[in-house]
């Protein structure tokens, strides 16, 4: 989710479509807190670990 976010936010800047820089933004947010949330050894959706 965090790449596809970065990914979106790339493609957005590079071709001025601001719905997909919305878009890219809020998938890199929550990719990183559940990142970060996995690393620190919250279960995630059921999970031990996030990836």
């Amino acid at each position: 989710m965090l790449i596809l976010g970065v990914i979106l936010l790339v493609v957005g800047f590079v071709t001025g479509i601001t719905i997909l820089w919305t878009i890219g933004i809020i998938l890199a947010v929550i990719g990183l807190i559940l990142w970060v949330l996995g690393s620190l050894g919250h279960a995630v959706a059921g999970r031990r670990h996030y990836w």
